[in-house]
């Protein structure tokens, strides 16, 4: 979009246009790159870890305690079924040996499964830490393309500009009360003419002016405005240079200069 936007130029309306998206959207991938960065730091990698550390020697020692108490029912089993004397204290001793494997291994495996509440509130706040980042990415996400969608906001919605076919015929200021950039010209271009502007810019009063295309108000603090309608217009100290205040009877709010004309 920024190379496109070059070959057409910055000074036109719709090579600047590109140019501004493409920048938006640069923004954007590194708002992306740094999410993915962050999850893997903060979430992805902790889970790693448990799932081929932690989990697995847990499991491990629960199937080992599986098979102890296996041995352990076998050991019964034998005992029961133990008639002479001599095999029954064999069987009673390996009934010992048995039973203090099982003991031992399930003494293991209580303590291992004991971590695992302090592991799941670990896991929980990287949980919360991914969430964070995802809300952080959307948020900023939302405000580029806001500040972008105001930006093409003062881009007249009508302008077309052919290249190939067009070239740029300079209108005298005096013929034209049109703000910023929205006097028209045989060719089709849009062409700018801030004599009128400046005037108004640097003067403390206000003047009327007829609105040129539909805008919507991207915000409460815009007004929206409907092709041919007249609305009264002023500067105020410190506001974009690409928009005044507007004001039409109890309404009031920002708009862009290039959908104005000035009436005299």
């Amino acid at each position: 979009m920024i190379d496109a936007g070059t070959e057409f130029g910055p000074g036109t309306a719709y090579g600047n246009a590109l140019i501004k998206c493409g920048e938006t959207q640069k923004r954007i991938g590194t708002a992306d790159r740094e999410l993915i960065h962050t999850s893997a730091l903060n979430f992805l990698t902790p889970l790693r870890n448990f799932i081929e550390g932690d989990y697995k020697t847990i499991a491990k020692e629960r199937k080992l305690l599986q098979n102890k108490r296996l041995d352990l029912d076998a050991a019964k089993t034998r005992l029961k079924k133990a008639k002479a004397a001599e095999a029954r204290a064999s069987s009673e001793q390996e009934l010992r040996i048995t039973q203090s494997e099982f003991d031992r291994q399930a003494e293991i495996t209580r303590l291992l499964l004991e971590g695992i509440s302090s592991t799941h509130a670990h896991h929980l706040r990287c949980l919360n830490d991914f969430v964070e980042s995802q809300m952080t990415y959307y948020a900023q996400c939302y405000q580029y393309m806001l500040d972008l969608q105001k930006q093409l906001g003062s881009f007249p919605s009508s302008y077309h500009c052919n290249n190939n076919q067009t070239s740029v015929v300079p209108v005298p200021a005096a013929s034209s009360n049109v703000i910023g950039s929205s006097a028209m010209t045989s060719s089709g271009l849009v062409m700018t003419s801030p004599s009128n502007l400046t005037d108004l810019k640097e003067g403390s009063g206000s003047r009327k002016a007829r609105v040129l295309y539909d805008y919507d108000a991207a915000n409460s603090s815009e007004l929206s405005l409907l092709a041919d309608e007249v609305i009264t217009v002023y500067s105020v100290v410190g506001m974009d240079s690409d928009w005044l205040m507007g004001e039409r009877g109890n309404q009031k709010g920002r708009v862009p200069i290039t959908y104005l004309e000035l009436l005299n």
